[in-house]
């Protein structure tokens, strides 16, 4: 593909943003016998396909995804130019595109992402929530500049990811107050039968709960499995059931959701790794994430420290 026909790239965009091409020809004053033409010729000097069907939809493919980003970015730029020539100020940062793992923890991924808000430039943050693979994926075309998860990357995500294990906190367990006068003392036993929300079984902290559960001989009442952590919080929030989360976090937790903390489970952590693609990291604020974190580590990992942040 020598050069970039954007009018290609557009339609391909709407597309991918409005879910459909008869709400895209709506969007862009044309036929869809029109789009679905101008798609065809942009995947064909692609040389992959970008869209795939799902039932009566589309959905993007890997390399759609990687394009689609790309896309956002520029179109992003348009934007801004054409507010910079009709005079209005466009602050300007230079930008960071994170891919967030949907497990993790939005408090932690905020204190994750501190120091690279606090530099002495700006930046434009984008933040792109998917699942672990995907956003691995993005990262190998460049669509991403770094990828923060609970998971490190491995051999069978391909080569040249390197992992940075930022954060390792330990888990705290949670609840409305009227739960921790029934449940929180002389824990882990008071679990056994005590209501819980716990992670959805394919998130690593869920793996690390069931081999606890079952090397205490703690066997609670799981009352329901929630993927997004913002939700399972609220829940429990509500009293719905108990539910644990990173030490690190516990202040801003007990403060946004109303909630107290009963404690922490011995032995179980919590691992937060950056992912890049680079060994040699450049971008001045994944620089200054790692710096931050090497300047608290607080010396050599060790097991028995509680919410001991190491590199």
């Amino acid at each position: 593909m020598q050069r970039l026909n954007y009018h290609h790239l557009l339609y391909f965009w709407t597309v991918a943003r409005e879910g459909s091409i008869s709400r895209a020809s709506e969007k862009l004053n044309l036929t869809q016998p029109t789009i679905s033409a101008q798609i065809g010729q942009f995947e064909a000097a692609v040389g992959q396909k970008l869209f795939e069907r799902v039932g009566r939809g589309l959905a993007l493919t890997d390399t759609g995804r990687g394009v689609f980003e790309y896309a956002e970015e520029i179109f992003a730029l348009g934007r801004e130019l054409t507010q910079f020539l009709n005079g209005r100020n466009v602050g300007r940062g230079m930008r960071l595109s994170v891919g967030i793992a949907e497990a993790l923890p939005k408090l932690m991924v905020t204190r994750l992402l501190e120091p690279a808000l606090q530099g002495p430039e700006p930046i434009h943050l984008t933040c792109h929530e998917d699942k672990s693979e995907r956003l691995i994926a993005d990262l190998s075309v460049h669509a991403l500049d770094m990828v923060l998860s609970d998971v490190p990357a491995t051999p069978h995500s391909g080569a040249g990811f390197f992992n940075q294990l930022l954060v390792k906190s330990e888990v705290s367990v949670f609840g409305t107050s009227e739960l921790l006068q029934r449940y929180g003392a002389d824990m882990p036993q008071s679990l056994n039968g005590a209501p819980v929300l716990l992670p959805s079984s394919n998130q690593a902290l869920r793996r690390v709960l069931d081999q606890w559960f079952e090397s205490e001989g703690v066997w609670p009442d799981v009352r329901a499995e929630i993927a997004d952590s913002a939700l399972l919080k609220t829940f429990g929030s509500s009293g719905a059931g108990l539910f644990v989360a990173p030490s690190l976090v516990s202040e801003a937790i007990c403060r946004q959701y109303g909630v107290e903390r009963a404690g922490t489970l011995a032995g179980v952590y919590e691992r937060f790794y950056l992912i890049t693609a680079q060994r040699k990291i450049q971008h001045p604020s994944i620089v200054a994430i790692l710096e931050q974190f090497k300047r608290t580590s607080g010396g050599s990992p060790d097991d028995s420290d509680s919410s001991r942040v190491i590199i």
